[in-house]
């Protein structure tokens, strides 16, 4: 027969509430395939919010991640949240109660600030046919070149269509560079702090988040909606609402040190 290998079951942590050291529960939407119970741990006037888990490592990958932010999205419909790394795996109910009781005052200075606000996404991407087509017509020496060289046999062209291909990959982060500046610069007074990720593929403009207390998202959809009238016949906008505040609290609980 061979070895049958027992896996430790811990308490995987999705984020840190208030409370009123009541235990809630927010149904079957634990990581994995189990649908294990997603609940709080309470602490005095805070909580955990976990489900049970293997001990184990979970790969960064869409169908935990999803799970991950999607539990953390039903605990923000009634809480302020604050994140936790994922994959933060305790042993027990009891690891998970000292890490409340030791980070206490840390945790509740985090919730109180968080309180009334929320993380607003944003991301703006040229329309192909159309940004390609300004800039010939804006950058007249690319323009002159790719006509000089139109009837011309391909193979005998070789180096100069290396030349535009520069010249246009330069144009281009000019351009994004340009409507960037203008699209922050529209937004970022309504935000207390904002944060510019990496951008991905070659025509993406601006990929960041707005932590924006929730009085003023009224305002702040405004102001994305004008910059889509403003910028919609170029660019396409992908702005998503209500988030945990995923890019402005992210704690890193070592679980080990408790």
């Amino acid at each position: 027969m061979g070895k049958v290998t027992t896996v430790m079951e811990g308490k995987y942590i999705y984020c840190i509430i208030g409370g009123k050291g009541k235990v809630e529960q927010f149904g079957p939407i634990g990581i994995g395939d189990r649908r294990d119970e997603v609940y709080t741990i309470c602490f005095q006037d805070i909580g955990a919010v976990v489900s049970n888990s293997p001990i184990k490592k979970y790969s960064v990958a869409r169908e935990n991640l999803i799970p991950h932010e999607c539990a953390i999205e039903e605990v923000m419909k009634s809480y302020t949240v604050l994140p936790v790394r994922f994959a933060t795996i305790a042993e027990n109910e009891d690891k998970v109660k000292k890490i409340l009781e030791k980070d206490h005052e840390r945790f509740i200075d985090l919730l109180k600030n968080m309180e009334g606000k929320k993380e607003l996404g944003l991301k703006a991407i040229f329309k192909e046919d159309v940004i390609y087509k300004d800039i010939l017509e804006k950058y007249k020496d690319i323009k002159v070149l790719k006509e000089k060289i139109a009837t011309l046999p391909s193979e005998k062209t070789y180096f100069q269509r290396m030349e535009i291909g520069k010249m246009v990959e330069a144009a281009l982060e000019k351009e994004k560079e340009i409507y960037r500046e203008d699209i922050l610069e529209t937004l970022s007074p309504l935000a207390l702090e904002v944060k510019t990720n990496n951008t991905y593929g070659e025509r993406m403009i601006i990929n960041a988040a707005f932590l924006v207390e929730r009085h003023k998202e009224a305002e702040f959809d405004q102001r994305v909606q004008e910059l889509g009238e403003k910028y919609g016949d170029k660019m396409k906008f992908k702005y998503v609402g209500t988030l945990p505040p995923f890019n402005f609290v992210n704690l890193t609980i070592s679980v080990g040190e408790y």
